[in-house]
């Protein structure tokens, strides 16, 4: 059989075992480690099982991802999310949708401590679905923007799916970091501007929450202030250069911890639910790595990777068609597999064949961050899209009264905005590169 033929049957397999819900690190570890076998010897085999797995658990880069995934526990379990979902509505929730509103800025600024996505949608969605559903708010409405807006948790750094795209294609994470800030930021705009928009033309969606006294705004904001001051330290000390990236997630979770602890809303037992998540989510994901990296490596042998850049490098069509295909693709990708897994089994095929494209002049260094912000917009929208969502399901698990159908219905005017979005970064690359040179290029 020729390794043509065994990377797709490979392929095939991956897709079977994962239509039979085998978990995804052990539907691309199977059909990996035959294909690996097939091609080579059992003690090449045993010895790629035991070299990549070493390889791949002492990278000190990737210490960064249970770190950040610690700041996000601490910072769940201190209470900050709460905390942001009051300040933010007390002062736009007398607005008609202005709860929904305060939602998406809550969970833009939970994601700047968090950086993961489906945490931000489960965290949010305890602490503002009760308040929406209290104040008479269409459940499509409620629902469907709780899960958008969870999708900042990986857009606005810290970010996981982009530590881990860094890691891959060995670029740097503070300017990837940099680069997602502003499409990050655009994307919570562009979520408010659709419930502003849905509640303007259908205004039995929402209702307007009372006014909140100036004072009592003040008081709601002073209790952001950790949140505040876990942004301005870790990602000040990164682009100031007093620390990396690793150093950064570590000192952001000590203050997390720091901050819940002093305002007597994290104790022991929040401490160790931080702990036994952290170590929880954090296996999973290292478990995805072996999966995929054994994915990969038989895919390596099989050449297709080299084949595919080579193909596409002489396609006899314009370049940016091409990275409109690929982000379609991960659409599609999307439906059947979460974010890690997708970039895990992807990029390293992927990547080779979009350096290859002449992409607006971009150096090598530009167009990797560009096409990475990019990916970054493309998985987002897989997490709301139908039929699977993950986003989705995660807040209507929640919110159990809501037909998931009507929470798909709510989710398409986001997911327009989204497309907007995506098509304005791939023909505008100066809207993600713009705070790189700004920072990094002087």
């Amino acid at each position: 059989m020729s390794p043509g033929m065994i990377g797709a049957l490979m392929f095939v397999a991956m897709l079977g075992l994962m239509g039979l819900r085998v978990p995804i690190a052990a539907a691309m570890f199977i059909p990996g480690a035959v294909g690996y076998w097939a091609m080579t010897n059992d003690m090449a085999f045993l010895n790629q099982i035991k070299g990549s797995a070493v390889a791949r658990l002492t990278v000190y880069d990737l210490s960064v991802i249970p770190l950040f995934l610690l700041m996000g526990q601490f910072a769940t379990e201190g209470g900050l999310s709460r905390a942001l979902f009051r300040a933010a509505s007390a002062f736009v929730g007398h607005v008609r949708g202005g709860l929904g509103m305060a939602s998406v800025l809550s969970a833009g600024a939970f994601g700047a401590v968090c950086g993961s996505s489906v945490a931000t949608s489960a965290t949010i969605t305890k602490v503002a679905y009760p308040e929406m559903k209290a104040h008479g708010y269409a459940g499509s409405l409620s629902t469907a923007t709780l899960a958008a807006g969870g999708t900042l948790g990986i857009l606005i750094p810290p970010s996981v799916p982009l530590v881990v795209y860094a890691i891959l294609t060995e670029q740097n994470i503070a300017k990837l970091f940099a680069a997602a800030m502003v499409p990050g930021i655009a994307a919570m705009l562009s979520y408010m501007l659709v419930i502003g928009l849905l509640c303007h033309f259908k205004p039995q969606l929402a209702t307007r929450a009372d006014p909140v006294a100036w004072r009592d705004r003040g008081a709601a904001l002073l209790g952001v202030w950790p949140v505040l001051l876990i942004f301005l330290v870790v990602f000040g000390g990164i682009y100031g250069g007093v620390f990396s990236p690793t150093e950064g997630a570590g000192v952001g979770a000590v203050l997390a911890a720091v901050a819940g602890i002093a305002q007597r809303k994290l104790g022991w037992a929040g401490i160790k639910r931080s702990l036994l998540g952290t170590a929880e989510t954090s296996a999973m994901v290292f478990m995805i790595f072996l999966g995929a990296d054994m994915l990969n490596a038989s895919l390596a042998l099989t050449q297709m990777p080299a084949v595919l850049a080579n193909w596409v490098g002489h396609l006899d069509v314009p370049p940016l068609a091409i990275v409109g295909a690929i982000l379609l693709m991960y659409v599609l990708l999307g439906c059947v597999m979460d974010e890690l897994s997708m970039l895990l089994l992807t990029i390293p095929v992927i990547f080779p064949a979009v350096m290859a494209l002449d992409l607006w002049g971009l150096s090598q260094e530009y167009k990797a961050i560009w096409f990475g912000v990019l990916v970054l917009m493309t998985v987002g929208i897989g997490l709301i899209a139908p039929p699977i969502g993950l986003n989705v399901y995660v807040v209507n698990s929640i919110a159990r009264d809501v037909p998931m159908s009507e929470t798909y219905k709510g989710v398409f005017p986001f997911l327009a905005a989204d497309v907007l979005r995506t098509l304005a970064l791939l023909f505008f690359p100066s809207l993600v590169l713009g705070l790189v040179t700004y920072l990094f290029a002087r």
